[in-house]
């Protein structure tokens, strides 16, 4: 079966808006595809959910099983490893991602879509008027600026999933075993003429946000380390302007204790300065271990994710056919 699109969204404990999106969802894209006449698929993952939302799914396959499949993963992997358990089983020739909160309004897929076809394969989408907090939107900006600044990767609003993917890319992803996979990120690398396009944004539907600000911290220091060795070359160069300083402050204060004897104020400042280049060490040696502590991670090579079961229709129209764990 040929399919033009696939809409793969992940979900984790998102019980509370699951009927509000089904509600959304579908007459979206059942319109996209008779405006677009296109064939799609809804790739549904379960990363691991501990309340009423692997039922749902169920309950939703088996209202729609021409169209839905269901990914249940056996624990939680985070939404990015969720997100590439989806894409494992895409079959379509684009694919878009979309969070389940609703936040990104399923209507805006079309936009998308259109750029696709203008000849790009990776479209971003950018938020217009966001509905969130200043305690978010303001260290989001920060945030997204320290990264340009220490990355080549160029995108608009990295915290939009709402984004469409070409095959290529799709499959180049699915060939990538990062264990700290920033999906957006790497679509970006592999992109040959990626685009962003405007998309609204809406509160969320129900619940709450699975990124509270220290996790969006740890997820652009990850994004900052997992793409770019510029931190470790800046640390380099800070350590060498401070050895040039600590040398010239040494240099300094002995022919100063030669001309003019010992001085008992200058242990306050000798003992300032060496806290200073302690603090400088230890963050560098936090750095450092950073970066070992993936390269420890990546060479265990251990399953990013269990796939539980695969609710999916086969030929013989078979709704419900569920595997035993799978690693990934």
């Amino acid at each position: 079966m040929n399919i033009d699109l696939s809409v793969v969204i992940p979900i984790y404990n998102e019980a509370a808006g699951l009927h509000s999106l089904f509600a959304r969802l579908y007459p979206a894209l059942d319109k996209l595809s008779a405006e677009l006449s296109l064939r799609y698929e809804l790739i549904l993952i379960d990363d691991g959910s501990r309340d009423a939302s692997p039922a749902m799914l169920r309950e939703q396959f088996n209202q729609r099983p021409d169209v839905t499949r269901v990914v249940l993963l056996a624990v939680n992997a985070g939404q990015h490893m969720a997100i590439k358990a989806g894409f494992e089983v895409t079959r379509g020739t684009t694919v878009v991602t979309l969070d389940a909160d609703l936040q990104n309004p399923p209507e805006e897929i079309s936009k998308l879509l259109v750029k696709m076809r203008e000849g790009y394969d990776y479209v971003g989408g950018y938020r217009r008027e966001r509905q969130d907090s200043a305690f978010r939107k303001y260290p989001s900006r920060l945030l997204n600026r320290i990264r340009e600044r220490t990355t080549r990767i160029r995108m608009r609003d990295q915290g939009c999933m709402l984004r469409a993917y070409s095959r290529p890319i799709i499959d180049a992803i699915n060939h990538s075993n990062e264990v700290n996979l920033y999906i957006p990120a790497l679509a970006f690398i592999y992109a040959r003429k990626p685009t962003d396009v405007e998309v609204a944004h809406e509160e969320r539907a129900a619940g709450e946000s699975k990124y509270p600000l220290s996790k969006l911290i740890r997820l652009n220091f990850d994004l900052m380390t997992g793409f770019s060795l510029m931190p470790l070359q800046m640390f380099s160069m800070i350590g060498m302007v401070t050895a040039i300083i600590s040398t010239a402050a040494f240099i300094f204060l002995a022919i100063r204790r030669v001309m003019h004897g010992a001085d008992a104020d200058g242990v306050f400042t000798l003992f300032s300065f060496t806290f200073m280049l302690l603090g400088v060490a230890l963050f560098g040696m936090g750095l450092l271990g950073e970066y070992i502590g993936r390269i420890y991670q990546q060479v265990q090579s251990r399953p990013r994710y269990l796939i539980q079961a695969i609710l999916e229709q086969t030929p013989s129209d078979t709704n419900d056919v569920t595997t035993g764990q799978r690693p990934s």
